[in-house]
C-alpha cells in the first residue's frame, strides 16, 4: 500500500518532466531531461495500470479486512472509555461514602420493617475499613 502511494505522489512529478530527444554526429539517438542542440521535446505518456479481476478482488477484501479492523478498533476504544467513566464515577461515590464516615457522627441503616438501626462504634469502623479497602482495589 506504501509503494502505491508513493508512486501516485511521484507520478505526475514523472509525467510533467520534459524529455529530449537528438541525434549525435555519428547517427545515434539520445533522450535526455536536459535540451541538447538540435533537441526536439517529446511527450511521454505514463503507462495506464490495468487490474484484472483477481488483483481487484484482493484489494477488495484487504478494504474490508481493515475496515472491520478499524471498526473493531473504535468499539474498543469507546468500551474502555466508557469503563473509566463508570469507574471514575464508582470511586468519587466511594471517597464521598468514605468522608461522610470520617466526619464522625450517628449512622443508621433502615431494617425491613422500616425501622432506624443505628451503628455502633465497631459497626462504623468495619464499614470504614471496607471503604477503604475497596478504594484501594479500584480506585489507585
Amino acid at each position: 500500500m506504501r509503494h502505491f502511494l508513493l508512486c501516485a505522489l511521484l507520478l505526475p512529478a514523472v509525467a510533467t518532466a520534459e524529455i529530449y530527444r537528438w541525434t549525435d554526429a555519428n547517427g545515434q539517438v539520445h533522450f535526455g531531461a536536459a535540451p541538447q542542440a538540435g533537441a526536439v521535446q517529446v511527450e511521454v505518456k505514463p503507462p495506464v495500470a490495468q487490474h484484472d479481476a483477481v488483483v481487484a478482488e484482493r484489494q477488495q477484501r484487504t478494504e474490508r479486512f481493515f475496515d472491520a479492523r478499524r471498526q473493531e478498533q473504535q468499539q474498543a476504544s469507546e468500551q474502555a472509555r466508557e469503563q473509566q467513566a463508570k469507574t471514575a464515577q464508582e470511586c468519587q461515590q466511594l471517597r464521598e461514602q468514605f468522608a461522610v464516615l470520617d466526619r464522625g457522627g450517628r449512622y443508621y441503616r433502615v431494617d425491613a420493617q422500616g425501622e432506624m438501626q443505628y451503628y455502633d462504634e465497631k459497626q462504623i469502623d468495619s464499614a470504614r475499613s471496607q471503604l477503604k479497602a475497596r478504594l484501594a482495589q479500584r480506585c489507585n
